[in-house]
């Protein structure tokens, strides 16, 4: 267990979930509470995390919780981050015959498994 606090000045409540923001691309990144504290992520309690809203125009991606699985690390949300980021600019290069993809609100997409 973490003795990490909510990040909100007036809140005392241990934190359980990270919020990262992808400035570049109007998205805001919400994931299990990271391994570590980073400079530019912020940690929250349930009750900040649940009732969190991006701002107008933004993307809030949720990343679910698992109860049985390892906690994100913040690499892991920066990754997330990074590959939204280069979806929306285009700059992505597959080195494989282009996935399937769908488009949704212009710049993000969900891309589908393998087969």
């Amino acid at each position: 267990m973490t003795n990490r606090r909510c990040s909100r000045s007036t809140c005392g409540a241990p934190a359980v979930a990270t919020l990262t923001y992808v400035y570049a691309d109007s998205t805001a990144v919400l994931g299990p509470l990271a391994l570590r504290a980073e400079p530019g992520c912020y940690d929250l309690c349930r009750a900040h995390a649940t009732n969190l809203s991006a701002p107008r125009g933004w993307e809030m991606i949720r990343l679910p919780a698992d109860a049985g699985a390892a906690r994100a690390s913040t690499d892991d949300l920066m990754a997330l981050a990074d590959a939204v980021r280069q979806v929306g600019l285009g700059t992505d290069q597959p080195s494989s015959p282009e996935p399937n993809l769908a488009r949704r609100k212009g710049h993000l997409a969900i891309v589908a498994d393998p087969e």
